[in-house]
């Protein structure tokens, strides 16, 4: 059996990598021929997680360290110049992967971010395919956009802080631009050019791979189906739901031993992602709605980074100093909180009943995967627009905020946290029973006979078709 080799090069943060990986092993999985390589980049600040796998279809490369400029703060212009300057460090891999190897090399499959890739694939003659790890709305509502602006002028700016809507063909309601994600605004840092940019580029691609499944977003995988966009395959939900202790195995266990004393289906998890951190006045007021809704709670509770520094938020050495006096011993018997969080492992725990999201797009896969009800509170990146299709779009959960950003100085009140997540624990909502039967459908289109499983084996089957190889063969 003659192997085919693909390149995968994911965007170098947890929820993009570990997308990657799992969608590398599905395709290894379904198909023998195929063995994938995993280009790791890093960025010069905080650390990537070791990526390990149990295939022996999957490698990973890690990618040699590059010079990028001095800037210290996360914005659009520092990520393109991160790119740009792994284009040749990327050329010399693929390079060494094809004198190395024998097998056929069929082409890229790159991350949302990493377009600047497809030149890469272009010299070696190639098909490129793109892997989105956000939903079918979002990528229409991306293309949508970047398409107005171009070609019919759209001031993107006209939707900053304004009620002002847009009518998006992948939305069954019109979009508000208060849900816009920031970086579409943001001229200065360059996030608004880097977003267009790449969404020019998914329009040169062969294929696009989306983390979602017909069921959940029907509506919207059928308007990108009669566009001009390229072939959209959804595939998901691809989740990594093995039960990882990231943390420590340590941690993980108290948290998953206080889990199993408490009542099933009582517990609200908090818990807002790898970049999810608040200040002082939030935290307080976030811990007063606890306490005065008079629910259990686990409550993942990280420090930010310092201003304008490229860091993860971490752990506090001393977790009491910004809480309210008292509140750790007046709610000891109902809640814990803690730092980093086993989100899987919490997740699918009987006693967790709620889940108070940052609604990034792998936490709301996750969240369907075990049926647990979710109230919204984005914080940055598409996470605003993510938690508007789930409560007005998909009534698939429940709203303390849906515009929300982090870089904006409001802060939640503690009321409107509670009034949350009294809506959240209603144990008769209709956002807790469409959640159960979504429970059941996010599992059954994975397995034979699912839609996902057969858009995988369409992507499969397309990317062997003799039209799509024809040429290649040479590498």
């Amino acid at each position: 059996m003659e192997q085919t080799e693909l390149v995968f090069i994911p965007f170098p943060v947890i929820g993009h990598l570990a997308s990657a990986l799992e969608i590398a092993k599905l395709i290894t999985k379904r198909d023998p021929r195929f063995s994938i390589t995993i280009f790791i980049m890093k960025f010069p600040f905080g650390s990537t997680d070791a990526m390990d796998t149990d295939s022996d279809s999957i490698r990973f490369v890690t990618l040699p360290p590059v010079e990028v400029s001095s800037e210290t703060t996360p914005s659009g212009h520092f990520f393109s110049e991160f790119l740009k300057v792994h284009i040749p460090v990327v050329r010399d891999a693929v390079h060494e992967l094809t004198r190395s190897n024998s097998v056929r090399f069929s082409g890229f499959v790159i991350d949302m971010f990493c377009t600047h890739m497809i030149d890469v694939a272009d010299e070696f003659g190639v098909p490129s395919y793109l892997f989105f790890s956000s939903g079918a709305a979002v990528l229409g509502f991306l293309l949508h956009v970047q398409f107005l602006h171009d070609y019919e002028g759209l001031d993107i700016n006209e939707f900053k802080d304004s009620d002002a809507e847009l009518d998006v063909p992948t939305f069954v309601n019109s979009v508000p631009g208060k849900v816009f994600p920031a970086w579409m605004f943001d001229k200065e840092s360059g996030g608004a050019e880097m977003l267009l940019y790449h969404t020019r580029r998914f329009r040169e691609v062969k294929g696009i791979l989306v983390n979602t499944f017909i069921e959940l977003e029907s509506h919207a995988i059928q308007s990108l189906s009669g566009s001009t966009v390229p072939k959209v395959y959804p595939v998901g939900p691809i989740l990594n739901t093995r039960m990882g202790s990231g943390g420590g195995q340590q941690d993980a266990s108290a948290i998953m031993s206080w889990l199993d004393d408490q009542p099933p289906s009582s517990v609200i998890f908090l818990c807002f992602g790898s970049m999810g951190s608040f200040g002082a006045d939030q935290i307080k007021e976030i811990a007063y709605g606890l306490e005065h809704s008079g629910h259990r709670f686990l409550w993942s509770l990280r420090q930010p980074p310092p201003k304008g520094k490229m860091e993860f938020p971490g752990g506090y050495e001393n977790i009491e100093e910004v809480l309210p006096e008292g509140f750790l011993h007046r709610t000891a018997r109902i809640g814990k909180v803690i730092g980093w969080a086993p989100q899987i492992a919490v997740l699918a725990h009987s006693a967790v009943g709620g889940f108070v999201s940052h609604c990034g797009w792998n936490s709301l896969l996750e969240s369907l995967w075990y049926g647990v009800p979710v109230a919204t509170w984005p914080i940055y990146a598409e996470q605003q627009i993510n938690a508007f299709q789930m409560v007005k779009g998909l009534g698939l959960a429940v709203e303390i905020k849906i515009d929300y950003n982090e870089d904006n100085d409001y802060v939640v009140s503690a009321h409107e946290i509670e009034n949350g997540l009294r809506n959240l624990m209603n144990i008769n909502s209709e956002v807790r029973k469409k959640r159960k039967e979504m429970e059941k459908i996010s599992r059954k289109v994975m397995i034979d006979g699912g839609s996902s499983h057969f858009s995988l084996g369409h992507f499969i089957e397309d990317m062997m078709d003799s039209k799509v190889m024809k040429g290649k063969d040479a590498l």
